[in-house]
């Protein structure tokens, strides 16, 4: 088995992953690292990754960028958000397996999942100008008296959204993940299918010898409370710690309440998609992990903010704390 280690310090959401690859017959590995999303990738084959090849792989990424970022003011997303009076927006086409995921995450989880999130984040201090400045409580109250819902303020005919108003979308939540998917498309189209892509913490694993990844404890950076195993799937972490700019104040959002959670501080996911892993990370600190389960198959772990942990489904790993539930 080839050995991987990883933590949860990635300076965006969730687990930061840096890992080694170790044990291979072949003896070979090529490793392209980069910059993106404001954070580090790093894409380990067995074969070397050309020129050609890596030049698509950025550019798929900015394309993706130039489309969901709200950081950025040339981007669809933030023309929506500047629009007062809404408008029709078209996106890409592959636009359709996000939407129709996020369609999902909102109705499993009560609208607490909703990519119209973004609105509160930037009344948080987490805004394009990256203020980290709460807005006042005044400020604050008035958008909750008018909180959008994607279910009801956005109508979605495919990858063509209609507003009546101005709306934050924000595709934390899987965005990276899904890209990660999009990243590993390209790679196989190529003909590499041994691979495994860290975007920072979301993992994609295909072919070869399967990895161990460490669970970095999310109060503890460099003590891990666990291994998970790896094969020919995702995964895909997130934690409270690691993404703060104020006592109580993190990226992950009740989107029914605008508020940050605080009964969970750290989940792990895997599943057979990395948008997937990612989507239910988010979820489930706010979703009892049976009702996701009868939607998407997963396995993983989550850690309360007593440091007691839960394992889901046949999790294929070892865990090193008792407090178990």
């Amino acid at each position: 088995m080839q050995e991987c280690s990883a933590n949860s310090s990635r300076r965006s959401r969730g687990s930061r992953a840096q890992h080694t690859i170790a044990g291979d017959s072949s003896g070979t590995r090529s490793v392209f690292a980069f910059d993106a999303l404001g954070t580090r990738w790093e894409i380990d084959t067995h074969e070397p990754v050309d020129d050609v090849l890596r030049g698509q792989i950025l550019h798929r990424i900015d394309r993706f960028d130039a489309v969901y970022s709200r950081f950025r003011p040339d981007s669809l997303v933030s023309q929506i958000a500047a629009a007062p009076g809404g408008g029709r927006f078209v996106f890409p086409n592959d636009a359709l397996g996000l939407f129709d995921l996020y369609d999902q995450l909102a109705a499993l989880t009560n609208g607490a999942v909703d990519p119209l999130v973004g609105r509160d984040l930037e009344l948080l201090g987490y805004d394009a100008a990256y203020s980290l400045t709460p807005a006042t409580p005044a400020q604050r109250a008035a958008h909750a008296g008018a909180r959008p819902a994607w279910s009801r303020d956005v109508e979605r005919d495919g990858t063509v959204l209609r507003t009546r108003r101005q709306l934050v979308i924000d595709v934390g939540a899987a965005g990276k993940g899904y890209l990660v998917d999009l990243v590993g498309a390209l790679l196989e189209d190529a003909g590499i299918t041994r691979f495994v892509i860290d975007a920072s913490g979301d993992l994609r694993h295909s072919g070869g010898h399967p990895i161990r990844i460490g669970l970095e404890h999310p109060i503890e950076p460099g003590h891990v409370i666990g291994v998970a195993n790896l094969s020919d799937a995702a995964l895909c972490a997130s934690a409270t710690t690691r993404r703060t700019w104020g006592p109580g104040l993190h990226h992950v959002l009740d989107a029914r309440t605008g508020t940050p959670v605080n009964d969970v501080v750290a989940t792990w996911v895997v599943a057979d998609r990395t948008a997937v892993a990612d989507a239910l990370a988010t979820a489930l600190f706010l979703t009892p992990a049976d009702r996701l389960a009868g939607t998407f198959p997963f396995t993983g772990v989550r850690m309360h903010a007593d440091g007691r942990t839960d394992t889901f489904g046949s999790f294929d790993g070892t865990l090193f704390t008792a407090d178990q539930t």
